[in-house]
């Protein structure tokens, strides 16, 4: 017969995870959870998403998804980080080109390539496609340090102006949504980064139209 003590005289107690490894079981658990979201999305649209059929995926009873994620708009929120996070992670993947100007069209062509990839993953990320919808300000945290590295990458081509970012933005997301509508996953928009890029920087580089002073009127001395 086995001994149920141990030698101090205690019974033997099954040994209980650490935070550490608690918290790192519920962090993979909801990485697998979001990656499991992600396919159904695909499969069946972001708005078609089944918690039925999700916790089915993942192996739990659909009221338990809600130990992880507050509501669906919450899932919702971790995709969009997540989402947020690859497109950070693919630009700070490659090293910068010497030509700060060369490495902005390599930059149009990641992001227009990137949209194109994964047009649900576009809808989340760029398009209001879900009703009720805004990420929480932990889930913009990527797209902040996104906006920030493009502002730097701008900046070190001689954009710096709100108005010359704002543009960039604009081209950017034209590109990309024409490209996801039109040839998803081919390169029809991908090949028109240089000439847009060289747009962008005839527009920065032309002065500013010079524009006669226009002489207000004032009361005093007009005809009454």
């Amino acid at each position: 017969m086995s001994d149920r003590f141990a030698p101090t005289g205690r019974p033997h107690q099954r040994p209980t995870a650490s935070p550490d490894r608690r918290a790192r079981r519920r962090a993979a658990k909801r990485a697998r959870i979001v990656a499991e979201a992600w396919s159904l999305a695909r499969r069946d649209g972001l708005a078609g998403i089944s918690l039925r059929d999700l916790a089915d995926r993942v192996d739990l009873q659909q009221p338990s998804l809600y130990a992880y994620f507050e509501s669906k708009l919450d899932l919702y929120g971790s995709m969009f980080e997540d989402g947020q996070r690859q497109l950070l992670e693919r630009c700070l993947a490659r090293e910068p080109l010497a030509d700060a100007r060369d490495e902005l069209v390599a930059i149009v062509e990641d992001l227009v390539r990137f949209s194109s990839e994964d047009v649900v993953r576009h809808q989340l990320l760029f398009q209001r496609t879900i009703p009720g919808f805004e990420p929480s300000d932990a889930a913009m945290e990527p797209a902040r340090r996104f906006l920030e590295l493009m502002t730097d990458r701008l900046r070190a081509a001689g954009v710096e102006g709100q108005s010359e970012v704002d543009l960039f933005s604009a081209i950017v997301a034209g590109l990309a949504h024409q490209q996801v509508a039109n040839d998803p996953g081919g390169d029809r928009w991908v090949v028109l980064a240089r000439r847009v890029v060289e747009t962008l920087f005839t527009d920065a580089d032309r002065p500013p139209p010079n524009r006669p002073d226009i002489e207000r009127p004032t009361t005093q001395g007009a005809p009454q």
